[in-house]
């Protein structure tokens, strides 16, 4: 788990969010609500290119528009094993760790693929959470 997680508020625009990402070299932020610190959604750099800046938005609107929610999250004590279950359950590579309802860290396809040491583990996740995201591309567009 990666303790320093990149957070802004759903009221952070398109545009503050994409700098906050390229600033803290990280592909995605997690959207905090300012008054109750309840997790509001989670966003992206994909979320950004494709959806929030290609379709020709305006930048200054709120972020919040552009992220997933429910969050899908994780309790400190999970081990590897149901962690990369749940990931590739809900076909996402970064998985917030809340305890008793506070953001405390993130788990992301990455560190379970150096946290573990396997390669063959981080492939097969990959590749599992790829067709889950992706599921037209891997058996509609290509017929299977």
């Amino acid at each position: 788990m990666t303790e320093g997680v990149v957070t802004a508020p759903p009221s952070a625009s398109v545009r503050q969010v994409a700098e906050l990402m390229r600033e803290r070299n990280v592909g995605s932020v997690v959207l905090v609500d300012e008054q109750d610190g309840t997790l509001a959604g989670f966003v992206t750099d994909r979320d950004l290119a494709i959806g929030a800046l290609t379709d020709g938005r305006d930048p200054a609107d709120p972020v919040a528009a552009h992220a997933s929610s429910p969050v899908v999250t994780a309790a400190p004590g999970m081990n590897v094993e149901e962690a990369a279950e749940l990931m590739v359950r809900h076909g996402i590579r970064r998985l917030p760790i809340l305890d008793g309802g506070r953001l405390t860290g993130i788990v992301t396809l990455d560190d379970l693929a150096v946290r573990t040491g396997d390669l063959e583990l981080a492939a097969h996740m990959t590749a599992q959470i790829t067709r889950a995201a992706l599921p037209g591309f891997y058996f509609h567009d290509r017929g299977g």
